[in-house]
């Protein structure tokens, strides 16, 4: 919980969900309408945590409604419901409007980042992740939403390996072309959508990368990203590097130094392959408010993100190269 914030409502379309969260963390108010909670001038912001097709009009109604907004990832389903989000926000720029991806908030990843600001690994030429995890058909029968095309907009890509294709755009930088494909490889009795993928990314600094993901590994979370540039490499695998080398002596030894610092306390609330960025974000989110500025993950980027994603559905449907957001 968070001493800057008091929670007024906790509303699902299950009702018998919404006030066990009630009892469990003290909540005054419960509905199964999000019109209830929009309609009550004492609120200020609502984070959306819904089924992916719902972000888009649910947001949409708390901009109108003069709602600060953070909803959980992926953004949107598909490319009209990003289009309604973001015409609700033009027209009410003085709302915040964030999303979650929680791991930018990662000790280990934010060192990532910051050594790509710095230079540090001279031109980037390969930036890739690999995620490799296990959704069990009993996952996918516990929420009907889960891997449809209607409701969750795909599967794995949009709801898993986003958060690593997040992580890349965000220390790569965009992506100007994609081409991928995606498979339904043991998921059949239970899933619309796709439980592995790849692709191939042209980004707009001229490096090459790649995506591999699926969600029927034995492994079960083991997440790698790697960046190699003409002066340095780093691989992270879930958080810790597997790999450290640069050229230059000095700038090794302190980015050994700084991989190490951020290896105690990875893990937070929640299960624990959510890593501990949720609190962090949350909090930026509320400070945001108080300060009148843009949270840290904007909705705008996040944005990027998910167009991504949905250009690897596309190009799986054209067989070609797409444009993210074209």
């Amino acid at each position: 919980m968070n001493e800057d914030a008091d929670i007024a409502w906790a509303c699902d379309l299950d009702e018998t969900k919404a006030v066990k969260l009630a009892r469990e963390f003290d909540i005054p108010q419960t509905t199964t309408d999000y019109h209830d909670v929009l309609n009550d001038c004492a609120v200020d912001a609502v984070c959306v945590c819904t089924d992916h097709a719902s972000h888009a009009p649910i947001t949409a109604a708390a901009l109108k409604a003069g709602k600060h907004v953070l909803v959980e990832k992926a953004l949107a389903a598909e490319k009209g419901g990003l289009q309604q989000m973001f015409d609700a926000h033009a027209a009410h720029p003085e709302c915040v409007f964030g999303a979650v991806f929680q791991h930018r908030f990662d000790p280990e990843y934010r060192c990532l980042k910051k050594l790509m600001d710095d230079g540090a690994f001279g031109r980037l030429l390969n930036a890739s992740v690999q995620m490799r995890c296990l959704r069990t058909s009993e996952y996918y029968r516990g929420d009907k939403w889960r891997g449809t095309w209607a409701q969750e907009g795909g599967a794995l890509l949009i709801n898993q390996a986003i958060h690593f294709i997040d992580i890349l755009l965000w220390i790569a930088g965009p992506a100007i072309e994609i081409c991928g494909r995606h498979a339904n490889l043991t998921h059949g009795d239970v899933l619309e959508a796709e439980d592995t993928a790849a692709a191939v990314i042209q980004f707009e600094c001229g490096a090459l990368g790649s995506v591999e993901a699926t969600s029927s590994s034995h492994l079960g979370w083991e997440p790698i990203v790697a960046i190699h540039g003409t002066e340095g490499s780093v691989v992270l695998g879930d958080g810790a590097p597997l790999k450290i080398d640069f050229s230059d002596a000095s700038l090794q030894k302190s980015a050994e130094v700084s991989f190490a610092e951020k290896q105690t306390n990875l893990r937070g609330q929640g299960k624990d392959y959510y890593g501990k960025g949720h609190p962090a974000q949350i909090a930026d989110f509320i400070q945001a408010i108080h300060d009148g500025r843009a949270p840290f993950v904007t909705a705008r980027s996040a944005r990027c993100t998910v167009e991504t994603v949905l250009a690897i559905y596309q190009s799986q449907r054209e067989h070609g190269w797409i444009t993210p957001g074209a």
